[in-house]
């Protein structure tokens, strides 16, 4: 008898199963290198099945395309082939579906529900709280020419008189105003700390991303820095901002894009370089994954097996950049090496997965440009003062190599008006950190340098009395 009732339970749930729509939103929070991430999943139906869509709000991407959604009751996978993505879920009567999201190597559970669950607090005491002792504004702005409005924040002292003001550039990838990354919020941060010091901020969402219209994925740097010249003008338009006293502050590829801005836009009225590139995006990627690969204790041989494939890449778009069979060409090309070296193929990872991910990256026109573009083309052209930190730990940008570089490139020009300094022992976050390895970036509760902080505020102002 107790078999039979078993057995009448089991047939019961999957009934219930199978009569549940799995239509709708589903909700997870994914927990990576210490850090909490939304993954959003929204499944439609159609007469073929279902179609799909991915969020991830903390990273500020919406509307990903799932390239396979499979559901066989109880069972749903979900791929998203141009981010390498993988979920593998069973669907339970109480509407959970119980699974395993796998990214490049990883495996990771995840559980998605109907409801968004909360994330734990990772504890960022720098985060300021409200209510602030200046003025918050929510704000929008047009980049006429691209055909976008960009959405964002603007934070000024209290007061009548017009303030000088800087606008905040994000680093790489889809970002948010407040550029939002392993938990962390520098550039919130950054602007309560400069706003308290009498120095208004503008910082925005980047072009498609969070409440910004527009294409980042089609994007380049090229196409960044008109957003920037978007921001600038319309600070000039208020009354309570000096359009005389206008900078601009970039971190990381911000950093790339805050001389081409200067270099275009005469009266920009200084320059804050955070992390920023000296050197060609070449180079630097080849330089970091060599850098992080031997600060996470990767064996030698094998780290130089992944630089000669890497550097292999990277070569291969460089001279193939203006193909218009790029993506087919580099598929085939890849498809090829991992015939040849199957060892370099990712744990749990399918082949064309791997292909297709890589490509999409490699092959998009950003990455193109990033490869190519010398950042001393703009840096010669700079006339503002301009003010360049990179932390001593930082192996993203590093420091000496990229300092250098730039304090070259700007006395090409004739710019004399150039501070540098590579500051001890932070990363490319400028957190005070043991090895400046990303995998560190989550853990540290620090969110960005007091004294980094002090440093940026006294430059500025003495740039703009």
């Amino acid at each position: 008898m107790r078999t039979t009732f078993i057995f009448l339970l089991s047939c019961l749930s999957f009934l219930s199963i199978q009569a549940q729509e799995i239509s709708g939103q589903w909700n997870g929070v994914l927990k990576v290198q210490g850090t909490q991430l939304r993954v959003v999943f929204h499944l439609t139906k159609n007469s073929d099945g279902y179609e799909a869509t991915m969020d991830s709000p903390d990273q500020g991407a919406r509307g990903i395309p799932v390239s396979s959604v499979t559901y066989e009751a109880p069972m749903l996978r979900l791929e998203v082939a141009q981010a390498g993505i993988v979920y593998e879920g069973s669907l339970t009567p109480d509407e959970l579906i119980s699974g395993t999201f796998k990214q490049g190597g990883l495996s990771l559970p995840l559980d998605l529900t109907r409801e968004m669950p909360e994330k734990e607090s990772p504890g960022r005491p720098q985060e300021p709280q409200a209510p602030y002792p200046y003025m918050v504004e929510e704000i929008t702005f047009a980049n006429p020419d691209a055909g976008i409005t960009l959405s964002g924040t603007f934070t000024r002292p209290k007061g009548e008189e017009s303030f000088p003001a800087v606008v905040l550039i994000t680093g790489s990838g889809p970002q948010n105003r407040d550029e939002e990354v392993f938990g962390h919020k520098p550039f919130l941060v950054i602007a309560d700390h400069l706003t308290r010091q009498g120095i208004a901020v503008l910082r925005y969402d980047d072009r498609g991303t969070a409440k910004s219209t527009g294409n980042f994925s089609k994007s380049t740097s090229a196409d960044f820095a008109t957003d920037v010249e978007s921001a600038v003008e319309y600070l000039k338009t208020r009354t309570d901002t000096d359009p005389a006293k206008i900078g601009l502050l970039g971190h990381s590829e911000g950093g790339l894009i805050a001389p081409m801005v200067a270099a275009d836009v005469r009266d920009i009225a200084f320059i804050v370089l955070l992390a920023g590139p000296g050197v060609p995006g070449y180079d630097i990627l080849l330089a970091q994954t060599k850098l992080i690969g031997e600060a996470n204790g990767m064996e030698a041989a094998a780290l130089d097996s992944q630089l000669v494939g890497l550097k292999d890449a990277l070569d291969f778009v460089v001279a193939n950049q203006d193909s218009q069979t790029l993506e087919a060409d580099l598929a085939l090309y890849v498809e090829n090496q991992l015939k040849a070296h199957p060892e370099t193929l990712p744990e749990g990872t399918e082949p064309q997965q791997f292909v297709k991910a890589f490509v999409s990256q490699m092959a998009s026109p950003w990455m193109v440009s990033f490869l190519t573009y010398d950042p001393g083309t703009s840096l010669r052209k700079v006339r503002c003062p301009v003010l360049a930190l990179n932390g001593e730990k930082d192996l993203q940008v590093p420091a000496k190599s990229n300092l250098e570089a730039i304090r070259t490139h700007l006395a090409e020009g004739g710019n004399l008006r150039v501070t540098t300094r590579e500051l001890p022992g932070l990363n490319h976050l400028f957190q005070e950190c043991e090895t400046g390895s990303p995998s560190e970036y989550a853990n540290i509760t620090q969110t960005f340098s007091p004294d980094v902080l002090r440093v940026l505020t006294d430059w500025i102002l003495e740039q703009t009395r």
